[in-house]
């Protein structure tokens, strides 16, 4: 039984996420030869002030760019 564990940052409308369940599912019944139902995929949201890329916070203002 596969379990595929997927986080995103939160801001992502349901539909959004709960198509890419079903495409995860699907992609990873039809690679590995498993039965669809026997298929758990699980979306984890975190919010932005708990998601960093080294010390930047994703919730942090985007840097400004030189001109």
């Amino acid at each position: 039984m596969p379990v595929i564990q997927i986080t995103v940052v939160e801001g992502r409308d349901s539909e959004r996420i709960e198509a890419c369940i079903r495409e995860v599912a699907r992609v990873v019944s039809a690679t590995l030869d498993a039965p669809l139902p026997s298929i758990r995929v699980m979306v984890h949201e975190v919010p932005a002030n708990r998601f960093a890329v080294g010390a930047r916070l994703k919730s942090d203002p985007a840097p400004e760019t030189a001109a």
